[in-house]
């Protein structure tokens, strides 16, 4: 059974940092591209970072410089150091593992979300 969970949302002062940890189980961690995406209250499902297999990072404009990304495949982890918080980055934060064969995704599998939520 495919399991994602996601821990480490919470409540941030602005300028604030937090850490989110995603831990995967029931399929092969290694080859699967992991990503963290966000929604706020009212809007669209948005992609904030990801790390594929070898581990070169990608990063929404948005978050670039204040967010990394980060796996450990020896113990199904992906991870999100999220620094100088903003009050927009206020969002439910999604795990997301897919698979991919060349640049097809083939499949994709989401956790339950962790709220975060940045205010004074």
């Amino acid at each position: 059974q495919v399991q994602l969970v996601e821990s480490g949302g919470g409540l941030a002062r602005p300028g604030g940092s937090l850490r989110l940890s995603c831990t995967a189980s029931g399929f092969t961690f290694s080859h699967y591209a992991m990503s963290w995406a966000r929604q706020a209250p009212g809007k669209g499902l948005e992609w904030v970072s990801g790390i594929v297999s070898d581990g070169k990072t990608y990063y929404a404009d948005s978050v670039k410089g204040r967010f990394t990304i980060s796996r450990g495949d020896a113990k199904n982890t992906v991870n999100l150091q999220m620094n100088n918080l903003e009050p927009e980055d206020t969002a439910v934060y999604y795990c997301q593992a897919a698979y991919y064969n060349g640049d097809t995704l083939q499949y994709d599998y989401w956790g339950q979300g962790t709220q975060v939520t940045v205010s004074s």
